[in-house]
């Protein structure tokens, strides 16, 4: 089991925080985030981690030298989102994986249920999110995505909800992709057309939920795995004073 911490961002939500140091290595409750991510790893056995830098990359990874973690770096960070700064460590995928956004906060026991289920590919998804997102903005369905589930299936993530009906739970930045289906996975993303637009952003600046929505198109089933809470996302300055619930 592996793990990639996708850690490039600038974290403009988060100024003046991040003038000096990444997003990852803001403090919540009195702890760089990306602590809680390593510690969560470690207290799950998952000794394989990479992380991919990119704005301040020189302060984190100095800040993480002496972790034995592999870095990766997204030099076009500025220009570029979630999906490029993943397959930036494509060479680090060569076992089951995990990938975490590296702006969440989560227990390990939500990492531990990720890690135990046997499905090709699955996602984190939190039933309550909406007590979280109360404690975030005054009107969580205009941040809020769709994500609609048939069959125990994933078959739509990330587009605008019109209701809170669409929404049947919130994905959270964890994803576990099983070995197996691996170099299917990185094929999907190599045939992209890299001058399509992918729901209107260019190829470099697709958002992981279009992704998982290819994935799905090509007839990979994408399960949820469900929690009730235990996670918080530190996007802003106002985020930092959410409760894990």
């Amino acid at each position: 089991m592996k793990l990639i911490v996708l850690a490039a961002g600038k974290g403009e939500r988060l100024k003046p925080l991040t003038n000096d140091r990444p997003k990852c290595m803001v403090k919540y409750k009195k702890k760089p985030i990306i602590d809680y991510i390593i510690e969560s790893a470690k207290d799950c056995e998952i000794k394989d981690i990479a992380v991919v830098s990119g704005y301040k990359k020189n302060i984190l990874e100095s800040y993480l030298d002496d972790r034995n973690i592999v870095f990766y770096r997204n030099n076009k960070y500025t220009t570029t989102n979630m999906v490029t700064t993943l397959f930036c460590a494509k060479d680090f995928m060569d076992d089951d994986l995990i990938i975490s956004y590296a702006d969440i906060v989560y227990k390990k026991e939500v990492l531990k249920k990720l890690i135990n289920n046997k499905n090709d590919f699955s996602v984190i998804i939190d039933r309550k999110w909406k007590e979280l997102w109360v404690q975030r903005m005054d009107e969580p369905l205009k941040d809020a995505e769709t994500l609609k589930i048939k069959k125990k299936c994933i078959i739509e993530i990330g587009k605008k909800p019109k209701s809170y009906n669409e929404i049947h739970g919130q994905y959270i930045g964890l994803i576990k992709i099983s070995k197996n289906i691996l170099k299917k996975v990185i094929k999907i993303y190599e045939k992209l057309d890299r001058n399509d637009e992918y729901d209107n952003q260019n190829f470099n600046n697709m958002y992981m939920t279009t992704f998982i929505q290819k994935i799905i198109n090509n007839s990979i089933n994408v399960k949820p795995i469900f929690i009730d809470g235990g996670w918080v996302e530190i996007d802003s300055v106002k985020d930092l004073s959410s409760k894990m619930i």
